[in-house]
């Protein structure tokens, strides 16, 4: 932990409108691509941090891109220096089995460079604490927030489970299953809840990290609107498709088992499936305190995203991907939700009596 008297935290960050340069780790990746628009439009200069700037560049060359790559510390001081607020939207899913240890000290390598830069605060979006045995995914994400936690540099770890949006592997993993079969088999896991979280509200959460009073390290679950058990979340995707596939339960099918079959029948590498199934196989349900009860209360009118409607952003945000000529996330219209966001919260801080 951080203790109070630790020169990083003499400096309120949410006394001001937004200033101070960010780094954006996993600036090409699914979540951060959709929280770059919304910390340009709350005004941060936003520093843009990937292993491979000139290709990204290429791709955006609108956005300031550094080097960064975990794997090589000497790149971390130089990505970092002058920046207040790093966001670590590092992991690593589906790889050679020994990713744990390689997060575990990239963790360690990016909070002690992060020290030596000046940097303010860290956020780093991690997973939620399963009620059973972390698989090995969710126990790296654990720890290595925890890791964030205990270094030299204030951390708020926000603690999701699925994060639904067009561009998302675990949407895209059930809304191909939910689109795709005219049966399904059922395994075990599947009776096990969750509670998902829309993009948009995954954005804000991150976004609000960076005012949010932190005397010392901390975390916060960032759960979405209510429980409910995977097959209820597929049935509710199939219903808004139009389809009725017939499921059938079979409690003796492995999560590895399970990994093949929607491998076969999704988008979803098997590797990738594998880590995604092994970490539904206990209850992922908030245990702490939400993020939701640290916001002003106006920010709150509709968050966290009703799960309906949350399904049909998702899917229109997909439909819309198809007509464009660069098919990444987010939409067009994910942008301009997402700019709202970031100018509605903006405006929450500055009024009387708002965020601090």
């Amino acid at each position: 932990m951080v203790s109070e008297e630790s020169p990083h935290t003499h400096r309120d960050p949410g006394a001001e409108n937004a200033s101070g340069e960010v780094l954006l780790t996993g600036a090409t990746g699914f979540v951060g691509r959709h929280l770059y628009p919304a910390l340009e439009a709350a005004g941060y200069p936003v520093r843009c941090a990937t292993r491979r700037p000139d290709a990204a560049a290429r791709r955006r060359p609108e956005r300031r891109w550094v080097r960064l790559d975990v794997d090589h510390p000497e790149t971390l001081v130089p990505a970092l220096e002058g920046c207040r607020f790093a966001y670590f939207l590092i992991h690593e899913m589906g790889g050679d089995g020994r990713y744990e240890e390689r997060e575990r000290r990239a963790a360690e390598a990016f909070s002690a460079a992060a020290h030596e830069a000046g940097v303010e605060r860290i956020v780093y979006l991690g997973g939620v604490a399963p009620a059973g045995e972390a698989s090995r995914h969710l126990r790296s994400r654990l720890g290595t927030g925890e890791v964030l936690r205990s270094g030299p540099v204030p951390a708020l770890e926000l603690r999701a489970g699925m994060v639904m949006g067009a561009g998302s592997a675990s949407w895209q993993m059930v809304r191909d299953l939910a689109a795709r079969l005219p049966a399904m088999i059922l395994p075990r896991w599947l009776r096990n809840h969750s509670q998902p979280v829309f993009i948009d509200d995954v954005v804000l959460a991150l976004l609000a990290s960076l005012s949010l009073p932190l005397a010392e390290s901390r975390w916060l679950d960032l759960p979405g609107p209510e429980a409910l058990t995977h097959r209820e979340l597929l049935e509710r995707v199939a219903a808004r498709l139009g389809r009725r596939p017939l499921l059938l339960d079979v409690p003796v099918l492995t999560p590895k088992l399970s990994s093949y079959w929607i491998a076969l029948v999704t988008r979803t590498r098997w590797a990738l499936a594998r880590e995604l199934v092994q970490g539904l196989t206990s209850d992922l349900l908030p245990s702490g305190e939400s993020v939701w009860d640290q916001l002003p209360a106006p920010c709150l009118q509709a968050r966290p995203t009703e799960l309906e409607r949350a399904i049909e952003l998702c899917l229109s945000d997909e439909e819309a991907l198809k007509d464009e000529k660069n098919p990444e996330s987010p939409s067009p219209a994910a942008l301009r939700r997402l700019r709202a966001l970031a100018h509605d919260w903006t405006q929450q801080r500055a009024a009387p009596g708002g965020a601090s």
